[in-house]
Formats: structure tokens, sequence, C-alpha cells
């Protein structure tokens, strides 16, 4: 299969979009410890171990998405430059190797995603309780 440059240049807007989204995540999750810590200092409870635990992994899933998605763009650049200097079989192969780098930045967020949703779901059964 033959690949021109324009190929790889595809996935520049998708990477920016993820790095993009992958930051607003970890924007996101750091206000969260931000509050956490304030709640902490205010009353000492128990209560925020589980949630401190589930921060703590979410920030290092975010770290490597963002960590994948560079290394995606990067091997993009690379593989487009290899294709501009005609090395076409190290160009497709550095793409390939992209694309790959793409997959795991993503499957680290998809497991991101199922954390914190799994986290809003155990703070809605304790309002739920609270509730009734």
């Amino acid at each position: 299969m033959e690949i021109g440059i324009s190929t790889p240049a595809l996935l520049f807007p998708a990477i920016s979009l993820l790095l993009l989204a992958y930051t607003n995540r970890f924007l996101t999750t750091g206000q969260l410890i931000r509050s956490i810590s304030r709640q902490a200092r205010e009353q000492e409870t128990g209560e925020l171990r589980g949630q401190i635990a589930n921060l703590k992994t979410r920030l290092e899933l975010t770290k490597w998405m963002q960590f994948f998605g560079v290394v995606s763009m990067l091997l993009c650049t690379v593989s487009m430059f290899s294709l501009f200097l005609q090395f076409h079989d190290i160009g497709k192969k550095i793409f390939g190797l992209s694309l790959i780098t793409m997959c795991i930045s993503l499957c680290i967020s998809l497991w991101e995603v199922y954390i914190s949703s799994n986290a809003l779901n155990l703070e809605l059964k304790d309002l739920d309780k609270k509730c009734k």
C-alpha cells in the first residue's frame, strides 16, 4: 500500500482535538483535587480516602493519555518528514507506530472515563441515600 505525505497529515486535527480534550480532563481533575484538599483541611473525614485514591489514578491515567497522544503526533510528524524525503518504507512504519500509540492513548482515555463514571455513580448513591 502506498501512502502519501498527506495521509499522516490527516491525523493532526484529530490528535490536536484529543490533546485539547485530555488537557480539559487534566484541568478538571486538578480542580477536583484542589476542592477535596480544601475540604480535607476544613473537616477531617475518612470518606475522602476513596476519592483521593480515585483522583490519583485518574491523574496518572491522564498523564499517560497525554504522553501517548503527544508521541503519536511526534511520530506522525516524523512519518511525514520521512515520506517527504522519499523514505516510503520507513515513513509507513513510523505512521503505523503513530496509529498504535494513538490507539494506546484512546484505550487509556476509555479506562479513565470508566473510572470517573464509577466515581460519579458512587457520589450519586451517597446523594440518593442522604435525600431519602
